[in-house]
């Protein structure tokens, strides 16, 4: 047992990265290693004796076992929506809980950035490759996921993952995207950590001047909980802030394996969501005059990986009230969709909540809501499917925030007015979106 425990010691000691590396260990460290053998011999009984649990875990580990050349997924007019949760993850509830509701993220105040300036979905890469829009010192591979919709990027193993395609974030600016974790993890293992830094630094050999770094594990050492941290570095490479704590929103597979990350910067300021809980609010993380770059750092080893999809990046602070009242017409790309559905995702509270509130301060406005898709599908499946989302979106306000149905009214135009090409994944983000159009 001795042995054993000297060995996981220094395993933990290798895998804890820079963020964990300033937490006090100690005797806690033997004292954890201890548990997690315990754990172990739990988890084999568990497994013998639970069935269902069983299944979950095989199917998801086959699943993302994909063949090359498979087909692109469907597009707004193609498919009906699946049965599985939505994307803005599961937050609390097991791997068969119902999805998510508007109502569960009634204190979530995040809202996109009015401009989509990148977008990834891997539609374009093969299952089975490495994304082609990506750069690694590691290595990865673009899978599908059962019962989930679209693909994921799998980081599979521990490095440095940067997505050459996104440049430098803008002062005002928000990054959202999907994470998931099909295995049992450990806190020693890091999970997903998000690194903004100098965009004149080596995207993948960095130093410590400016950086401002946000962990997400999806478990703790203690089993029950998630983490996450903060660790924030100055010019000089100094360190301004360093902070951990626990979350429950992302966990592990058997109770919230699948988690929506949202990153919003304002200038100095960082917040950062986990599904619909604000874990971090920081006024001056950012520093002054220093250009950001993103990339992501996996912390996996062993058979922990870790998955992330649906990433989208936008700029721009949202000027709701001057856009609808003064100007006369509202464009937001923050009301999101399940694939082929009009059912609004969770994750689109904060945009609905800005606009039911500019709505309730100016009783005397009506609107008209206009949907619009991509160019993907059948023409007239996408002109309908974007009639009932605009319905979608006023049975929300009215029923949401009390908004007076009598003053709006819907309509949808489908693929038949893009606002710019459709010849991208970032082209066709865009295009899909909802307008109001003050009466």
């Amino acid at each position: 047992m001795k042995n054993v425990l000297v060995v996981l010691v220094s395993v933990a000691l290798c895998c804890m990265g820079e963020l964990h590396g300033q937490i006090n260990i100690g005797d806690r460290l033997e004292q954890k290693a201890k548990e997690r053998l315990d754990r172990k011999v739990d988890r084999t009984m568990d497994r013998g004796l639970d069935k269902a649990e069983e299944g979950v875990d095989k199917g998801a580990r086959g699943a993302t076992q994909g063949k090359k050349g498979s087909s692109a997924p469907a597009g707004d007019g193609d498919s009906p929506a699946e049965d599985a949760p939505a994307s803005g993850g599961n937050p609390g509830g097991g791997a068969n809980s119902a999805p998510a509701t508007l109502k569960a993220y009634s204190k979530f105040d995040f809202v996109p950035g009015e401009r989509i300036i990148a977008f990834e979905d891997f539609s374009q890469d093969a299952i089975g490759d490495f994304p082609a829009k990506w750069n690694t010192n590691s290595a990865g591979e673009v899978v599908t996921i059962s019962g989930r919709e679209g693909r994921y990027l799998k980081l599979s193993g521990a490095g440095i993952f940067y997505p050459e395609f996104l440049g430098e974030i803008p002062d005002n600016a928000t990054l959202e995207f999907n994470a998931a974790v099909m295995d049992e993890y450990s806190f020693y293992c890091g999970g997903i950590t998000l690194h903004f830094i100098p965009d004149a630094a080596n995207l993948l050999r960095f130093e410590n001047e400016a950086r401002v770094s946000v962990s997400i594990g999806p478990q703790d050492a203690s089993g029950s909980r998630g983490h996450t941290g903060v660790i924030v570095h100055a010019k000089d490479g100094s360190m301004i802030m360093s902070n951990e704590r626990s979350q429950s929103g992302f966990v592990h597979r058997n109770i919230a394996p699948f988690a929506r990350i949202s990153v919003w910067r304002q200038k100095n300021r960082l917040r950062v969501y986990i599904n619909e809980e604000k874990v971090w609010d920081l006024p001056r993380a950012f520093q002054e005059g220093v250009k950001y770059r993103m990339v992501v750092e996996s912390g996996s080893c062993g058979e922990s990986v870790t998955y992330m999809g649906d990433l989208r990046v936008a700029a721009g602070a949202p000027d709701t009230r001057n856009k609808l009242i003064s100007e006369g017409k509202l464009v937001t790309r923050g009301i999101l969709f399940d694939s082929g559905s009009d059912r609004i995702k969770p994750e689109s509270y904060g945009t609905l909540k800005d606009i039911a509130a500019t709505l309730s301060e100016n009783a005397g406005v009506r609107v008209r809501i206009i949907g619009h898709t991509d160019s993907d599908g059948d023409a007239a499946k996408n002109l309908e499917l974007s009639k009932r989302r605009a319905a979608s979106v006023k049975e929300a306000l009215t029923k949401e925030f009390g908004i007076d149905a009598g003053r709006m009214e819907t309509d949808g135009k489908g693929q038949s007015d893009p606002a710019g090409p459709n010849d991208s994944p970032q082209g066709k983000a865009n295009n899909r979106r909802v307008e109001f159009v003050k009466l």
